[in-house]
C-alpha cells in the first residue's frame, strides 16, 4: 500500500506493480499529484548541484535519462533543450568554476563558456561567464503521473482517502480511511508534505520534521527575453537556489522562485493560514535556529514576496530587460523541506525504514527527476522490509 498519489508514490506504485505485487495507493485529495507535483517547475534537472555520490545526485542524474526516456515512451511532452547557469560578476566565477566540476564528478554533461558565448544561448542573458548544461530538460509532470495512472490500471486507486491512522496487525498493516479500513502486506509513504505525520501515525518517531516553504512564480509577458532556462549560480551558504528563469512547453516563461516560510503545510498563499500548522512550526526548535541563522535572508525574502519590484530586479541580474511591469503573478508551490532539531535541512533524499514499512520523509527537488530511480530504491526496501 502506498500513502500519496504524487509523482513519487505513484512511480513507486508502478515499481511494485511491474514487480507483480498488487498495490492500492492512498491519496487525501481528489486528483493525482495535487501538492508539489502539480505545483513545480516542470523541469528535468540534470544532476549538477548535488553532492557526489548523495542519492539526490545519482537519483537525479540516473533520473534525467529515465524520465525523458519515459515520457517519449508513453507519449509525454518533453524537451531536452539545455540551461545556462549565469555568473553576473567576477566574484562568482570561481563558484561557476567549482560547479563544472561537481558536474563532472557527477557524470552531468557540462561546458564552460564565455561571455559571449553564452549569448549565443541567450541573447539578453547578461554575465561574465557561463555553464551550460546540455541534459536539462523541461517536461509536464502532470501528464507523467496520469501515465503512471494508466500503468496501474486494474490496481485499487483511491483519491480522497485520508490516512486516519494506521496499525501493524496479524503480519500485515492495517489504514483506517473514512472509507473503512485497508489492509496490506507492506506500507510506503510517500505524502510529500504530510510524511513526518503520516510516519507518527504508523508509530515512528522520524528525527526530521517537515517545514514549509512557499515558492512564489511570476510569469514573464515578454517571452522572447528567454530562449530556455536561465539560473544564478548557486550561494552554497544559502539553502535554497534563488529566482530563475524557465521557458515551458506552452512557451511561456516563468520567473521564481523565492522561498518564504508558509503558514500552512499546503499553503499557496500569505492568506492560507492553519493556526495549528503554526503552532506546530513554533513548537520545533529547529525552525527558530534556522531562523537566526538565515533572518537577512528570511527578511529580504519576504520582502520579494511582497514586492513585485524586488522580484523583478532579482530577475534583471540574469536578464537585465526584464522589468517590473513585464511580469504577472502566477501559481505558488510549497517545498516539503525536511529540518533537523539544529536547524540544519535534510540535504539529501531522506527514507527511513520499519518492519513492513518504507517511509520517504524528505523527497524535494529534484524528487520529480529522480522518482523513477527512488521508485526503484524504495521497492528493493519493501521488499528488504519484510513485505
Amino acid at each position: 500500500m502506498v500513502i500519496g498519489g504524487g509523482i513519487v508514490g505513484l512511480a513507486v506504485a508502478a515499481e511494485l506493480a511491474a514487480r507483480g505485487l498488487r498495490v492500492t495507493v492512498l491519496e487525501k485529495e481528489g486528483r493525482w499529484g495535487a501538492h508539489q507535483t502539480g505545483h513545480n517547475s516542470n523541469v528535468v534537472h540534470a544532476g549538477l548541484y548535488y553532492k557526489p555520490g548523495s542519492l539526490k545526485a545519482r537519483m537525479s542524474v540516473a533520473g534525467n535519462a529515465s524520465m525523458v526516456a519515459f515520457a517519449r515512451e508513453h507519449g509525454v511532452p518533453v524537451e531536452v533543450c539545455g540551461k545556462l547557469v549565469v555568473a553576473t560578476s567576477e566574484e562568482e566565477v570561481p563558484r561557476l568554476k567549482a560547479l563544472a566540476e561537481r558536474a563532472e564528478a557527477n557524470g552531468v554533461p557540462a561546458k564552460m563558456v564565455s561571455a559571449a558565448e553564452a549569448l549565443d544561448h541567450e541573447p539578453e542573458v547578461a554575465c561574465v561567464a557561463a555553464l551550460h548544461v546540455e541534459s536539462t530538460g523541461i517536461i509536464d509532470y502532470p501528464a507523467v503521473c496520469a501515465a503512471l495512472v494508466r500503468l496501474l490500471d486494474g490496481h485499487d486507486l483511491r483519491l480522497r482517502s485520508p490516512a486516519l491512522a494506521i496499525r501493524t496487525s496479524g503480519g500485515a498493516v492495517e489504514v483506517a480511511t473514512p472509507q473503512g479500513v485497508v489492509r496490506a502486506d507492506a506500507l510506503v509513504n510517500c505524502a510529500g508534505l504530510q510524511s513526518d505525520r503520516v510516519a507518527r501515525l504508523a508509530g515512528l518517531s522520524p528525527r526530521a520534521k517537515i517545514v514549509p516553504f512557499r515558492g512564489e512564480y511570476y510569469e514573464l509577458k515578454r517571452t522572447e527575453l528567454v530562449r530556455g532556462l536561465i539560473y544564478p549560480v548557486p550561494d552554497p551558504t544559502l539553502p535554497f537556489l534563488g529566482v530563475h528563469l524557465t521557458r515551458m512547453l506552452d512557451g511561456s516563461v516563468h520567473c521564481g522562485p523565492n522561498a518564504v516560510l508558509a503558514l500552512r503545510r499546503e499553503g499557496y498563499r500569505w492568506r492560507d493560514v492553519s493556526p495549528s500548522d503554526v503552532a506546530d512550526i513554533a513548537r520545533f526548535p529547529g525552525a527558530w535556529r534556522l531562523a537566526r541563522k538565515y533572518a537577512r535572508t528570511g527578511v529580504e525574502e519576504v520582502l520579494r514576496s511582497l514586492s513585485r519590484k524586488r522580484f523583478a530586479a532579482s530577475l534583471a541580474r540574469l536578464v537585465p530587460a526584464v522589468r517590473e511591469d513585464d511580469l504577472v503573478r502566477a501559481e505558488s508551490g510549497v517545498r516539503a523541506q525536511a529540518m533537523l532539531p539544529d536547524g540544519s535541512l535534510v540535504d539529501d533524499f531522506l527514507v527511513e525504514t520499519a518492519p513492513r514499512q518504507v517511509h520517504v520523509l524528505n523527497a524535494p527537488s529534484p524528487a520529480a527527476t529522480g522518482s523513477l530511480e527512488i521508485a526503484k530504491h524504495v521497492a528493493g526496501q519493501v521488499i528488504a522490509s519484510g513485505a
